[in-house]
């Protein structure tokens, strides 16, 4: 049977309608507001000629906005494409083109941007703003722009749909390397991981089918059992997006979105005891570190009982880190994903008292295997390095307008298919994996391979250090050599010789750094994962200096 996140959401907002969808600070909307709010949006669309398979760019900030126009535009059976508020003029041409965007809802402080590109984009009918406040960049009101306020007053609701079984989901990913690439699923595949893969994650029980969606949701809600999230990283990513806002709604759950542009560690703990928040969604140490750091240095300060799980996936999670959050949270169960927008491919959960898992060490699902260069599986404790593929869960059909690239990376062996997004890794004699990274980020240095977030972990050991990020630069005589960046924690001193002479006490000579530079901060996106193009710029500019 064909579903979609619009059926879903429609059927709660009918189930409890006065239950609390969307919270950010003082602004709280109901079920049936946000239900009616994305109607009105999917009938501007509609009437500015969009339908369905027809693409809606959301380019905002976290907002109330941005959960009712990805609603909004599936409730026409269009679909929303997911637009990185950093992206400057030609990323943001090149997505919105690639994408085929026709409507685009975006935050007034982005409106310049939008402005200077908008001639070279035809096939847009519709700009919707989003008043976000001042700026600071001098912007104004977009004149060709229909204010979000004034669309919510000037059209009704649109009629409710049903879905057929074409629809699809479409998320952009940066990656590591080129520019933004959109990963298409089936709508139905989609919505079925939601309903059914989702609530096991944080101790529920799945929606069994359509049927199963009210019955589930009121007892969710009479129990006080709704899932209630906030979304640490930005929803223009995944990690965001979908375990803190598309998965607790199909419950019938909460998101509970931050102000800030950026993490505020206090904003986040004093959110999570106003609302009651269960779970917490993170990418990594750059969340985890500041997040801990705030609890050691206020440990009374809050009531954070009800916090049930901290959901991880996107990058680094360290375990002394993860260790030192449950010494504060003995209840909490950390939940630390492996996957990418590609697949799911495992997972490594902790609890207090429970036996520890290392960094980077996950229990993979069944459908999940470590591959060498001739498509033969890694032999358990062998060692051998692998590409790690996926051929179950949430499989999607391809990437947008590349069938090159998807050829590449969704591949069949032995009559199954698989997704390889990239990630290396070893077997241990146990099953479980190791990850090292991305093939697309390993240095070869002098014949040798060295993955740059293994390297960045063991520099993370050292006391001083808070972030590190690893990367190769060339060398006539091995090829690369590797080099790094480094902050310290605030208040910490140490000297790059000292992080060298620590990490050659735990790494292999050949991965150890030939030259660190100690930074203020290391760069990351917004949703905490490493921007190496940036550090790259760091490092060439203080060896230039």
């Amino acid at each position: 049977m064909s579903q979609s996140l619009a059926a879903v959401w429609e059927t709660v907002a009918d189930t409890v309608p006065d239950a609390t969808a969307v919270v950010q600070g003082s602004r709280r909307v109901s079920w049936a507001e946000y239900e009616q709010r994305a109607a009105r949006l999917a009938q501007a669309c509609l009437d500015a000629g969009l339908g369905p398979h027809s693409k809606v760019g959301i380019y905002l900030h976290n907002s109330p906005e941005y959960c009712e126009a990805n609603f909004g535009a599936m409730k026409f059976r269009g679909v929303p494409i997911n637009v990185n508020y950093r992206y400057l003029d030609t990323e943001l041409e090149y997505l919105l083109d690639d994408a085929d965007v026709e409507a685009l809802v975006f935050s007034s402080s982005l409106g310049d941007r939008v402005e200077r590109v908008r001639h070279r984009l035809p096939q847009l009918k519709l700009l919707v703003e989003v008043d976000d406040g001042p700026s600071g960049d001098g912007s104004t009101h977009l004149e060709h722009a229909l204010p979000y306020t004034e669309l919510q007053q000037a059209f009704e609701p649109a009629p409710r749909v049903n879905p057929e079984g074409d629809e699809v989901y479409v998320f952009y990913t940066g990656g590591t390397t080129g520019m933004p690439k959109g990963v298409v699923y089936s709508m139905s595949d989609f919505t079925a991981f939601l309903t059914q893969v989702y609530p096991t994650l944080v101790g529920l029980q799945p929606i069994e089918g359509p049927d199963d969606v009210a019955p589930r949701v009121q007892e969710l809600r009479d129990t006080a059992s709704a899932p209630v999230a906030i979304p640490g990283p930005p929803l223009m990513h995944g990690t965001g997006c979908w375990f803190g806002v598309l998965g607790p709604h199909v419950l019938g759950g909460t998101a509970v979105l931050l102000e800030s542009r950026g993490l505020d560690p206090e904003e986040a703990w004093d959110a999570v005891e106003r609302e009651s928040v269960q779970q917490l969604i993170i990418v990594g140490d750059a969340f985890a570190k500041p997040l801990l750091r705030s609890l050691d240095d206020k440990p009374d300060r809050w009531n954070l009982g009800g916090l049930k799980a901290l959901v991880s996936s996107g990058a680094m999670f360290s375990t002394d880190v993860k260790l030192s959050l449950l010494d504060h949270l003995p209840d909490l169960v950390v939940v630390d994903l492996l996957g990418s927008t590609e697949g799911g491919m495992g997972r490594s959960i902790m609890a207090k008292n429970a036996p520890v898992a290392q960094t980077a060490e996950f229990e993979v699902e069944p459908s999940t295997k470590v591959f060498d260069d001739n498509d033969r599986e890694v032999e358990p404790g062998s060692g051998e390095v692998g590409i790690v593929g996926t051929s179950g869960g949430l499989m999607p059909i391809g990437y947008h307008k590349d069938p090159e690239k998807t050829a590449r990376t969704f591949r069949s062996i032995g009559g199954v298919r698989y997704s390889f997004p990239g990630d290396m890794a070893t077997v241990e004699s146990n099953g479980a994996i190791t990850l090292l990274g991305r093939g697309s980020s390993c240095i070869n240095t002098g014949g040798e391979k060295v993955f740059p977030e293994e390297v960045e972990e063991v520099l993370k050991t050292h006391p001083a250090v808070e972030d590190s990020l690893v990367f190769g630069r060339p060398d006539e005589r091995f090829g690369s050599r590797v080099v790094g960046i480094v902050s310290l924690s605030p208040g910490a001193t140490a000297s790059t010789k000292d992080v060298i002479d620590d990490s050659k006490l735990r790494l292999a000579s050949f991965k150890v750094p030939r030259e660190l530079l100690i930074v203020d901060l290391v760069p990351r996106a917004p949703n905490g994962k490493a921007d190496y193009p940036e550090a790259q710029v760091l490092f060439d500019q203080r060896q230039g200096a």
